[in-house]
Order: structure tokens, then C-alpha cells, then sequence
């Protein structure tokens, strides 16, 4: 019997809010392909609070559909504006197959991302030891190599420009005072600005 393969999870939006009385509820998309991921019949594991009546429970998609140019969905069993506002800020996860090949451009499992090199100007500057998915972005966790401690990167194309697990690294272009202490200005040496 063939084993079975490697699963892992994706994250692939929030619900931000209900929308209208008929259950729809307000996308924040974390995919690239979201007419391909939310077609009908799709399921989605929940990320919500232990205390929330839809912890441990899944969702189907009943509609999916752009409002205003916002994306906008519908789920089996929920049929209403109360029953959609029960769920808002929940955050939707899809299995996924590790060995999958056509994985989004511009989308990494946590694990393909976990234990790649940071490289700054060259420069081997770290190593990811985590990734944390917050509802606004997720956050690259980073073990600098000249110290202790974490250092939290967002995980933007402005920041990390460039993700390449097969090469083993990430490259990233910070802003000042992400990885180092930044010179402190004396107020004393402020320049004063001429007024008008």
C-alpha cells in the first residue's frame, strides 16, 4: 500500500466582515488564485479562538464572487448576517500536499521556509527560525548570527525580495535599524528648520 503524502497547511485568507443579510462575508486574500481556491465545494479548516462556537469545525464554499472589487464569500450553513458575523476575523487554512508542484508563485509553506540562510549585501546575516501569521502580515522570525534573540522581519517583497529554498536563502533588504542599533542624534544637533 502506497503511503500516504505529506500534507501540510496553507493559509489563504481572513474574513474581515459580514457583508449584507444573506451570510456573505468580506475576504482578505492571502492567495494569489483566489477564483481558483474558493470555488464551490472547497473546504476550509477555521483558525478562530477556543472560545469561538466554530473552533475544531471546517467551512464549505457555497459562492464566491467580487463585490465592488471585493472579494466576497459564501458558506454552506451560514444564511444570514448573524450567522456570519459569529465567524468574522477567523482565518482560512486549505490542506495542501508538500509534494505538490504547483504551489502559487510567490507562496512558501512555513516548512520550505524554516531553516533558510538571511542574506543582506552578500552577507550571511541570520538564519529564519520560525514563521508567525499574523492577521495583517506574516513575520519571518530570524536568529541573527552575531547575537541573541529573535528579530521579527515582515515578510514583504519590499523587505525580502527574493525567496529561493533550492538555493537555501532568503535575501533581504531592510530598512535601517532592523538588524542593528541605529546611531542615537543628540537633540542638540537637530537641524532647525527655518519658519515661514
Amino acid at each position: 500500500m502506497a503511503a500516504e503524502p505529506a500534507r501540510t497547511q496553507l493559509r489563504v485568507g481572513r474574513l474581515v466582515k459580514a457583508h449584507g443579510l444573506k451570510g456573505a462575508l468580506k475576504l482578505e486574500l492571502y492567495t494569489d488564485d483566489p477564483d481558483g481556491r474558493f470555488v464551490p465545494g472547497a473546504v476550509f479548516t477555521l483558525q478562530v479562538p477556543e472560545s469561538s462556537p466554530w473552533h475544531g469545525k471546517t467551512v464549505t464554499v457555497r459562492e464566491f464572487r467580487w463585490m465592488n472589487s471585493h472579494p466576497v464569500v459564501f458558506f454552506d450553513d451560514i444564511e444570514d448576517r448573524e450567522g456570519a458575523d459569529t465567524i468574522v476575523r477567523a482565518i482560512l487554512w486549505v490542506d495542501q500536499d508538500v509534494t505538490d508542484t504547483a504551489v502559487e508563485e510567490d507562496a512558501w509553506f512555513d516548512h520550505q521556509l524554516v531553516g533558510l540562510d538571511v542574506i543582506r549585501d552578500g552577507a550571511r546575516i541570520g538564519r529564519i527560525i520560525r514563521v508567525d501569521h499574523l492577521p495583517s502580515q506574516d513575520l519571518l522570525i530570524v536568529a541573527p548570527t552575531d547575537g541573541e534573540g529573535e528579530i521579527l522581519v515582515p515578510f514583504v517583497a519590499a523587505i525580502v525580495p527574493e525567496v529561493d529554498p533550492a538555493a537555501g536563502h532568503v535575501v533581504v533588504t531592510p530598512p535601517p535599524g532592523l538588524f542593528e542599533e541605529l546611531p542615537t542624534v543628540d537633540d542638540g544637533e537637530m537641524e532647525e528648520t527655518p519658519e515661514d
